[in-house]
């Protein structure tokens, strides 16, 4: 634990988990929301109620998806910026060669 993380608390599906975090408040909440939201997205499926390991395991599909999603779309950014600069260098040399 570093000098900046603190103990966290919080309860989900009547369990409760505490670990160190040094995430802000706003942070935390985005996450613990996010959580909430999937747990309850995927509590209960075409035959019932799943049991809470499954919930866990199919949350946790739901974040890893989103997150590779994510990573993705960030590359696809990086290569896209990198590809206009270079356009936008190529017409400003080619605009100081003529001047």
């Amino acid at each position: 634990m570093t000098e900046s993380e603190r103990l966290v608390r919080f309860k989900l599906l009547g369990q409760e988990y505490a670990f160190y975090t040094g995430a802000s408040e706003d942070e935390l909440d985005a996450v613990f929301s996010m959580v909430r939201a999937l747990v309850e997205e995927n509590i209960h499926g075409p035959q019932g109620s799943l049991p809470i390991s499954k919930v866990a395991v199919l949350a946790c599909l739901n974040i890893a998806s989103r997150h590779v999603r994510l990573q993705q779309e960030h590359e696809n950014y990086q290569i896209e910026t990198e590809e206009r600069l270079k356009r936008l260098n190529e017409l400003i040399r080619a605009r100081l060669i003529k001047d």
